[in-house]
């Protein structure tokens, strides 16, 4: 019998853990190494040093004290450029039972409720489960670059959803 789920914000060793899970797929799958976990890392220490639940939404998925996926929304500048989705993973051990689905829903329900007009992301090309996911969600790909701000050999796209 597997522990109940728990979804919540943030608790102590939070930003270490989705570190982490981001490390533990990316640096076997991708080959991502130190300049992307130093990017994760610290990029996600200052949202979290600025988070402002009036804002932003910040929700995390547990079983037991193992973090299982998290997913951000960054409303800082929601009415210039749009609210930003970021640092959203599912664990190995969590994908396929509906969870990154479930915090999807949440997040976009989050970003409707604010008044959001706009919802991007920035992700790279060959993440064909997840560009499935941001599509059945009202995401667009709206533009594609050489530019790999992860360090990683990938090509970057831009999604967008117009709420």
């Amino acid at each position: 019998m597997s522990a109940k789920l728990a979804m919540g914000g943030y608790r102590p060793g939070a930003l270490a853990q989705i570190v982490k899970l981001h490390m533990d797929y990316y640096a076997p799958v991708w080959g991502f190494g130190q300049a992307f976990e130093v990017k994760v890392a610290g990029e996600l220490a200052a949202f979290l040093e600025r988070r402002d639940p009036a804002r932003d939404f910040f929700r995390c998925a547990y079983r037991d004290e193992a973090l299982l996926a998290s997913i951000t929304i960054d409303g800082m500048d929601a009415a210039k450029e749009g609210a930003h989705l970021r640092w959203f993973i599912v664990s190995a051990a969590a994908r396929g039972e509906g969870l990154g689905q479930d915090l999807m829903k949440e997040a976009m329900a989050f970003c409707r409720d604010q008044g959001y007009a706009k919802v991007y992301l920035t992700t790279f090309a060959g993440l064909d489960a997840a560009r499935h996911l941001y599509e059945t969600h009202g995401f667009r790909l709206v533009s594609e670059s050489e530019v790999d701000q992860w360090k990683g050999g990938v090509r970057e796209q831009r999604f967008e959803a117009r709420l």
